[in-house]
């Protein structure tokens, strides 16, 4: 929305459907950063571009057809600093799960827009820089937590 009324009137027919409104500011960029964080710890930095001549990284167009935006994956070192304390520090609260953090930049200012408990994890894109190592270390965490949660068989002593 772009003014108070718009918002008053799109609120209104909202509240029509729903108890709960949650909204956010438009905030347009060129891109999104998109942070995978797992065990506290950064997997991949990509940046999402948007569709061309759209607001969003994907244009669901009234036709069914689907048009993307490009994507770029950099090493979590080429990143910026910021974005990396950033995601670590959005995702810290939650816990050590498996994490997408999508950070949008304004100038040199930061803004973490959401926190994903399922990122998307596309083959050429989030793993273009670690390929196969990557998901090595999401499916190793995962191992070492189902291991940490198995209990001890006890064993009887049988005496004769």
């Amino acid at each position: 929305v772009a003014t108070h009324e718009d918002l008053m009137t799109e609120a209104e027919a909202m509240l029509d459907r729903s108890e709960l409104i949650i909204a956010q500011e438009f905030l347009p960029t060129e891109f999104d950063w998109r942070v995978g964080v797992l065990d506290g710890r950064v997997l991949y930095v990509c940046r999402y571009y948007m569709a061309p001549k759209h607001w969003q990284i994907v244009h669901h167009k009234a036709s069914g057809r689907k048009e993307t935006g490009r994507f770029e994956t950099l090493a979590v070192e080429a990143a910026p600093p910021e974005v990396i304390k950033l995601a670590l520090r959005a995702t810290e609260p939650i816990g050590d799960g498996l994490y997408g953090v999508d950070i949008k930049q304004v100038n040199n200012r930061f803004y973490v827009m959401e926190v994903n408990d399922n990122p998307n994890i596309d083959a050429g894109v989030e793993d273009k820089i670690l390929k196969e190592e990557l998901y090595d270390r999401i499916m190793g965490s995962f191992l070492r937590r189902i291991e940490a949660r198995k209990t001890p068989v006890l064993k009887e002593t049988v005496s004769q």
